[in-house]
């Protein structure tokens, strides 16, 4: 039996599963706001996961995902820990936004100070009091402003063991991605813990493909890791790696039409969408500039010269890529992600 875990003074026995509520900054309303971790601490030992999401506050997804894992009922015989954080900006949840209050990007302000801004503080606050006591970690993402992403993982696949959760975690796409000052995966990293970034989905919308890959890369990461019993299948779809990926730009401001659907594989010179003015007096054709998949798109038609537009993964000519996302949905059975009940 491994030994009790203690989290800001919390204590949590072997076996026990509990919600521990750290204090943040009130509103100015004089209401208690909290950073909130639901921890379910195995009686065996094991790894330390962490599990978060809506370090930006529009990006709701990683709540959905985190709620269904949080349901399944094989976490009863978990080995080792899991912390899972569904809300971890929860001012800008609150009010709809990517930022805090402050209006400061959170994944931007680690590994950050007790006595600093509010974005500040609340990544000391997540770092000291959480991350840290952690061997592993997954990041819950979307794309913002607009943007769609294909279900991905960005990550430091240089190093083995985090390469080993990423093809693990079996999203279609992993991309090596180096690490930006200030965000959680740099801190974390200069901890030498192993994490994860799962991009998936867009801003203020749930989707279920992106919902489903989430949790089930989740749960295979975690029977990788031992704190789940492994299963006998593995995961049929291919996983596409690209050490490199870059936005195609809007040649000129106008209205976007006929654009290529995220998942789509496109050879150089592949028209991609259309931008022209509301008469349709003016219109440049948008064309790929390298061969890649597309792994991101713009959903709003309304753009400016030089916005960004469609986000292409690159790998060689001549690789076939597009059959991943077909081999995804296929793959996903309902036992792979539905909780089950009794």
């Amino acid at each position: 039996m491994q030994a009790p875990l203690e989290i800001a003074g919390n204590k949590v026995k072997p076996g026990q599963r509990v919600t521990i509520d750290l204090p943040m900054a009130q509103l100015y309303t004089h209401t208690d706001m909290t950073l909130t971790a639901h921890v379910i601490h195995g009686r065996k030992p094991g790894p330390r996961l962490f599990i978060c999401s809506t370090v930006h506050g529009d990006e709701i997804n990683g709540v959905e995902i985190i709620r269904r894992l949080l349901k399944r009922r094989n976490l009863s015989s978990l080995h080792g820990t899991l912390i899972a954080i569904p809300v971890v900006n929860s001012f800008g949840f609150i009010h709809r936004s990517r930022y805090l209050p402050d209006r400061r990007d959170l994944n931007r302000s680690f590994p950050g100070s007790l006595n600093g801004s509010l974005a500040s503080r609340l990544a000391a606050l997540l770092l000291n009091e959480i991350l840290e006591l952690c061997s592993h970690g997954i990041d819950l993402h979307t794309g913002s402003n607009h943007r769609f992403n294909l279900p991905q993982i960005r990550a430091s696949l240089d190093d083995a063991e985090t390469e080993k959760l990423a093809r693990a975690f079996g999203a279609p796409v992993m991309i090596h991605s180096r690490l930006r000052d200030g965000s959680l995966r740099d801190a974390v990293a200069d901890q030498g813990i192993p994490v994860l970034l799962y991009e998936a989905g867009e801003a203020y919308r749930f989707d279920e493909l992106s919902i489903r890959t989430g949790v089930r890369g989740i749960v295979a990461v975690m029977r990788m890791l031992g704190m789940l019993p492994k299963r006998s299948t593995k995961v049929s779809h291919p996983v596409f790696q690209a050490n490199t990926s870059k936005w195609v730009r809007a040649p000129i401001s106008g209205i976007l039409s006929e654009g290529v659907n995220v998942g789509r594989q496109v050879a150089k010179g592949d028209k991609l969408g259309i931008v022209c003015d509301p008469y349709g007096e003016k219109e440049e054709v948008v064309r790929a500039p390298f061969a890649g998949l597309v792994i991101g798109r713009l959903q709003l038609p309304l753009v400016y010269q030089g916005d960004a537009l469609f986000h292409l993964a690159i790998f060689d000519e001549g690789q076939e890529v597009e059959p991943i996302l077909q081999g995804l949905v296929s793959d996903l059975g309902q036992e792979d992600f539905w909780p089950q009940v009794k």
